[in-house]
């Protein structure tokens, strides 16, 4: 099933004359760094469509509107009289000059300090190979297969790991 989208716009229209509540089913990582004002954090990991009954539409968004439309089945569950995806997400809706709340003390996102620890590993393994000694090389092999295999499993040990970090623990 697919829930239709909506513009930043229109959402926000529809958000200041109460007729619909903006859900944000990022992490709560993800969601303490950076958020919509007045959007609720219901991540879908632990998604609960009994907290969202009500009489109003329901928009729902994440960093891009991807993880919404790949989880619509999920979603459509709630009991709602209407039922939209927010189109570009977070980033469409600034995109569009909505505001957002900031927190730059928060950390990042966990699929960006991924992208960054692998992409620091491949530049060092390839300066150790080129200045050191060509075995380095393999740092860099290493962690572009360690990439293929969480492309094609869906399993990311890096992620794994940074997610347990001291910077990337949610205060309870």
């Amino acid at each position: 099933m697919s829930i239709p989208a909506i513009t930043a716009t229109e959402a926000r229209k529809r958000l200041e004359d109460g007729t619909a509540i903006l859900v944000d089913i990022r992490e709560p990582a993800e969601h303490a760094r950076e958020k919509i004002p007045g959007a609720q954090s219901m991540p879908l990991s632990s998604f609960d469509a009994a907290k969202l009954a009500g009489g109003k539409a329901v928009i729902f968004h994440c960093q891009s509107g991807n993880r919404t439309r790949t989880n619509a089945d999920k979603l459509c569950i709630v009991e709602a009289p209407e039922m939209f995806v927010l189109e570009g997400g977070i980033t469409g809706w600034r995109s569009a000059g909505q505001p957002t709340n900031l927190d730059r003390s928060k950390p990042i996102e966990l699929q960006r300090q991924v992208q960054i620890a692998a992409g620091s590993l491949i530049v060092l393994g390839l300066l150790l190979a080129f200045f050191i000694s060509p075995w380095f090389a393999l740092l860099s092999a290493f962690v572009g297969c360690g990439l293929m295999f969480a492309g094609i499993t869906g399993w990311c040990g890096m992620a794994h790991l940074l997610a347990i970090m001291p910077w990337n623990r949610v205060a309870a």
